[in-house]
């Protein structure tokens, strides 16, 4: 295996590649070897590949709804059918509808769930039950990667995004459990908490240095996930890793922070005498930072 072209000779589909970390995603998995299956809605997406055609690489296009399943199947379909194989998943498509909760609207929750999470379980569905087949008809593990595009906000909860939080927390979920139920026929599924600067992300993050390297650069991303989708990479599985700048700080699961218990069934003021100074905000409680 080439270090420099680590993926010569698989395929992968990105979702979310006319613009942004999807695109820059797509761009990157060529250059290393793959060939690519590009997803999105806009035209843009023909740019993309045209931009990876012009650097030597392979890229068709797949136009499509990700919370349709009829596109999540297409672009299985359109893998094999060009390719021969499909080997690599990148869940990039994203949408945010911000609002505080109670002022969000059922279409807004819905919306952001139907692309953020609908959008990432279509696509694993198809993919893992292609690679199971083929488990099935060869009678040993595949070469199968996903890596699913989450969020900081899973676990900060910003105040004006309940539903992209919401979505990005069970892109999380669905990450750990495709891992670990697809692992023995060959899957191998991480999720990646990006801070990137890009279109959606601009309200939040604000525009970047004029001069001189940005840490927020998609560009810092893009590495990773070249290398969870590569060879090397096979022990690691089921895992969330937050990237930026020159950092990639490795997410633990939730853990019990203390634990309480009672002689008896608990009482009212039993309860709160023991947990009503354990569980009270600090009197200097800040603000959280949003993070998406």
């Amino acid at each position: 295996m080439s270090r420099s072209r680590p993926l010569a000779g698989r395929t992968a589909i990105v979702t979310g590649a006319s613009e942004g970390l999807g695109a820059a995603e797509a761009l990157a998995l060529a250059e290393a070897g793959a060939n690519v299956v590009i997803n999105a809605r806009g035209e843009r997406l023909e740019s993309v590949a045209a931009a990876i055609r012009d650097a030597g690489g392979n890229a068709v296009t797949c136009y499509g709804d990700v919370g349709e399943q009829a596109t999540a199947d297409r672009l299985v379909a359109v893998a094999v059918e060009e390719f021969g194989s499909l080997d690599i998943l990148v869940n990039n498509a994203g949408i945010i509808r911000d609002r505080m909760v109670f002022n969000m609207s059922a279409d807004e929750w819905d919306a952001v769930l139907r692309v953020n999470l609908r959008g990432t379980f279509l696509t694993t569905r198809a993919a893992t039950d292609h690679w199971r087949r083929r488990a099935k008809q060869t009678g040993e593990p595949v070469y199968a990667r996903i890596v699913n595009t989450s969020s900081e906000a899973y676990a900060s909860g910003p105040p004006g995004a309940a539903n992209y939080a919401a979505s990005k927390a069970g892109v999380v979920a669905l990450t750990v459990s495709t891992a670990r139920g697809c692992g023995s026929f060959g899957v191998r599924a991480n999720a990646i908490c990006p801070r990137a600067r890009t279109e959606m992300t601009g309200d939040v993050f604000g525009p970047g240095p004029r001069t001189g390297d940005d840490p927020l650069s998609v560009d810092h991303v893009t590495p990773l996930v070249v290398y969870l989708a590569s060879p090397v990479a096979e022990p690691i599985t089921g895992r969330v890793l937050v990237a930026y700048g020159d950092r990639i700080d490795v997410m633990s699961a939730p853990a019990v922070e203390t634990t309480v218990r009672s002689a008896s069934r608990w009482s009212q003021d039993e309860l709160h005498d023991v947990l009503g100074g354990c569980l009270s905000p600090p009197p200097t409680e800040t603000t959280p930072v949003v993070i998406r």
